[in-house]
């Protein structure tokens, strides 16, 4: 029985996402050592399966170690376009039958069950989303069910691959004390080796550690993992439906059919849009244009697009939006732009690429305008 104020959050986590649905696509893939990302040997390792993760390859790996790692390696160049369509078909099974969800990457979704035992079991609901979405899309899906979104997603990762694990309240500091450190969402590579310095192995020393010394350490992050590791998480599931765009507008002071003034003008706000995103590490998956003319009236146009954060790729398709929008070729007032359908997680295009420079550049003019302002570095067709 629920116990008051306790919650029944489930993580669901798509198995080696990429891979699978290449292997969807292609069954003579099943069984063997699959990477995807770029095939040239300046690529680097986006996804790979289990096959491949037992000769000690692993994400973002350069292409060139694979290949010395294991030679009978299956490398494919990543596909962001059909990887965002099974992506949103999963979304939907999801969205049809939970009450509240929350898509948290592009194979990665958090749902809010609380109170669902009153009706039905929140073990035995969650099992049958799961085979829903197996037997529709044929994708292996892992699920955490606990008490919040930490514990559910450290079970997830305890029951892959393909598999369940439910942590009831009382359950919940026996099952995360033995665990290693690493197993906790917040710790990165730093964190964990200085953690590590200080002879912290496991979940359950660091539950130990006072949360002023933590705090010391670390800062702010420091009491955020200090909660986790003592199981608390208040962080809500939010809906979907609530999730945030961001969008930009633009009102001229006087009303124009220039062209090249609106493009320029649409460019601009993507520009510093795209920019948000990355430093917010989200990506977007649909683009909408607004233009208001004269007379006041207004059109929006939208499209759905592979998850990124890429100014060149939403660029594109922000112009092409206008380009269909406006044919009425009367004078415009106004014209905006907003991302929505937004996820957490970094662009994956730069994984799939075999030359990488683009992607050192964008993340260069990031450093910049990280240091000096965002206006520090824009691009000449934005500055009008």
């Amino acid at each position: 029985m629920l116990k008051s104020g306790e919650r029944n959050i489930i993580h669901l986590d798509l198995d080696t996402f990429f891979v699978s649905v290449e292997r969807l696509i292609n069954s003579g893939l099943a069984g063997r050592p699959v990477v995807v990302g770029g095939v040239s040997d300046r690529g680097v390792v986006a996804s790979c399966s289990y096959e491949a993760r037992q000769y000690g390859i692993h994400s973002a790996m350069p292409i060139r170690m694979v290949r010395q790692l294991c030679a009978d390696a299956v490398i494919i160049r990543g596909d962001m376009d059909l990887y965002s369509r099974y992506s949103n078909i999963v979304t939907d099974i999801v969205a049809a039958h939970a009450p509240v969800y929350e898509k948290a990457s592009v194979d990665e979704h958090y749902i809010d069950i609380t109170g669902m035992d009153r009706f039905y079991g929140s073990l035995k609901w969650t099992q049958e989303l799961r085979r829903k979405i197996i037997g529709e899309t044929g994708l292996p899906i892992s699920f955490g069910l606990s008490i919040n979104k930490t514990v559910s997603k450290i079970a997830t990762g305890e029951a892959k691959p393909n598999g369940e694990k439910q942590v009831p309240a009382e359950g919940v500091r026996p099952f995360l004390q033995p665990l290693p450190i690493s197993k906790i969402p917040m710790i990165g590579e730093k964190t964990f080796h200085l953690l590590r310095s200080m002879g912290i192995a496991t979940i359950g020393t660091l539950s130990l550690i006072p949360v002023e010394m933590m705090e010391k350490v670390l800062g702010k992050n420091g009491i955020e993992i200090w909660k986790k590791a003592n199981g608390i998480d208040l962080t809500p599931v939010t809906p979907c439906w609530e999730r945030k765009s961001i969008s930009s507008e633009r009102t001229f002071d006087k009303d124009t059919t220039d062209l090249t003034l609106l493009n320029n003008a649409l460019a601009g706000m993507v520009e510093r849009m795209a920019y948000d995103l990355r430093k917010e590490q989200k990506l977007t998956s649909c683009v909408t244009v607004k233009i208001r003319y004269a007379n006041f009236d207004t059109h929006t146009l939208q499209k759905r697009i592979p998850y990124t954060s890429f100014d060149h790729k939403l660029t594109e398709t922000a112009k092409e939006l206008f380009k269909r929008l406006y044919q009425r070729r009367m004078l415009i007032r106004l014209i905006g732009v907003r991302f929505s359908h937004l996820v957490h997680g970094t662009p994956q295009l730069n994984l799939f690429e075999d030359t990488p420079e683009m992607v050192r550049l964008y993340q260069a003019i990031d450093r910049m305008r990280m240091r000096y302002g965002r206006k520090s570095v824009i691009r000449a067709a934005s500055m009008i």
